[in-house]
């Protein structure tokens, strides 16, 4: 078993209700268990000085709408014919890993029409702020006012640092997204705007029972994790098939 299992909720509980496949398939494929950053000064200064990256297909992902739906952000047009739900935590080593693979075919699809996404976006690795995923949600569901989240999101990912996210790192990530940084965003960011809607997120990813991220739910069903086939493009656009999508 590599995954971490998600501990008990901000508020101490587990919580549960949905089905045990889907409360498993965190620990199947899930974050290593050294997924969350410490805290230290040296620490945030290899995160503040650590390589950006962002996604191949930015142009693609620059042109995806995105909003706010409650706790979740959706991602594509509104009225794509299936719905994809995707439970990740910025800091989950696993979640990058799935973002750079499955989660860029789904955006291809989503840029087709064919599906929208719904991203619950978990901060359970951020033990006593000692990950910075918080901060990073906080980033992330500022960059929907900005009309930026696809490419922003895709960034956050494909930057992860060794250590935490910060808010240096965070706006270093946003430079290269074109159109982002601006007093609106920078002072979210700084200002921690978005701390209450990270915490609900939080609650929403527990709410779905399951214990670790990444998860991929298609009609409640989880797909990718036990086969593997969400850490490679090709593999899980056959998945996405199987479940009728594509």
């Amino acid at each position: 078993m590599t995954g971490t299992i998600r501990r008990a909720g901000r508020a101490g509980r587990i919580v549960t209700g949905v089905a045990a496949a889907v409360l498993s398939v965190g620990a199947v494929a899930g974050c290593g268990a050294d997924g969350a950053g410490g805290g230290s000064g040296s620490e945030r200064a290899v995160a503040d000085s650590a390589a950006v990256r962002t996604s191949p297909i930015a142009d693609v992902l620059a042109k995806l709408p995105a909003r706010v739906d409650g706790a979740k952000v959706v991602v594509g047009k509104p009225d794509a014919p299936r719905t994809v739900q995707v439970l990740v935590d910025p800091r989950c080593g696993h979640c990058a890993k799935f973002e750079a693979a499955g989660g860029e075919t789904l955006l291809k699809l989503a840029a087709d029409g064919r599906v929208k996404v719904e991203y619950l976006l978990a901060s359970f690795l951020d033990q006593g702020g000692a990950s910075g995923s918080v901060k990073a949600v906080n980033a992330l569901r500022a960059s929907v006012d900005a009309g930026r989240f696809a490419e922003y999101h895709a960034a956050v990912f494909a930057s992860q640092p060794k250590g935490r996210f910060t808010d240096a790192l965070l706006l270093k990530i946003a430079d290269e997204v074109p159109g982002l940084r601006g007093a609106a965003f920078d002072e979210a960011v700084a200002g921690m705007t978005y701390e209450g809607w990270a915490g609900e997120s939080e609650k929403a990813f527990e709410a779905t029972g399951a214990r670790g991220t990444p998860v991929v739910l298609v009609d409640g069903r989880a797909l990718g994790a036990k086969d593997g086939s969400m850490f490679d493009a090709q593999a899980f656009a056959r998945t996405l098939k199987g479940a009728g999508i594509g």
